[in-house]
């Protein structure tokens, strides 16, 4: 099992309660089957990391996306491994650089579906401050680009997610636009 309900117990303790929040998007059956097919081993999450560098967020680009598209980063847990030790080994794969977790942010249940099948998902999204790091990212593969970026850059990507209309880019659309909420509340 990837994530148990004690992990999150642990989690809650040491970086506060989430916001929790639901989401669904109409997707056709190639997108389902696409998202399904990710699922290794029965994965349906990923932890989703908005890391503050000075005034400014660390955000990627995977090979695919067209210029001006970025995001916060994210990946999975290992089967066996605590939210600590994952977080750790995902962003300096992703980023080259290494964190130090604030608060457990939000927690999301995601449905992806269409008239005929769906499947489910979960984001575990933390804000977390930039320790060190030279971006140098080893994950090659799926990463082309690390870099910061401002708060007000995170319309365009959403924009540019929306425009390529793949549920899993508007829902990271969504998620930026929650996040940016939440965070305006935490401040104000």
């Amino acid at each position: 099992m990837y994530v148990t309900d004690d992990m999150i117990s642990r989690m809650v303790d040491r970086y506060g309660c989430p916001h929790l929040r639901d989401f669904r998007f109409e997707v056709p059956q190639r997108e389902v089957d696409r998202i399904r097919s990710s699922q290794k081993n029965g994965r349906n999450h990923d932890v989703t990391l908005y890391i503050r560098k000075d005034n400014q967020l660390v955000v990627i680009a995977k090979h695919f996306y067209p210029p001006g598209l970025y995001r916060a980063p994210s990946g999975g847990l290992h089967p066996g491994e605590d939210f600590e030790t994952g977080i750790s080994r995902e962003v300096s794969e992703e980023t080259g650089c290494s964190i130090t977790l604030d608060k457990f942010l939000m927690q999301t249940s995601v449905t992806f579906c269409n008239d005929h099948d769906s499947v489910f998902w979960r984001s575990f999204v933390f804000l977390a401050d930039y320790q060190s790091g030279d971006f140098q990212h080893t994950d090659k593969d799926e990463i082309r680009e690390v870099r910061t970026c401002d708060w007000s850059e995170f319309e365009s990507f959403g924009r540019i997610m929306r425009a390529m209309d793949i549920g899993g880019l508007r829902y990271r659309a969504a998620l930026h636009e929650t996040v940016a909420e939440l965070l305006s509340e935490r401040t104000s």
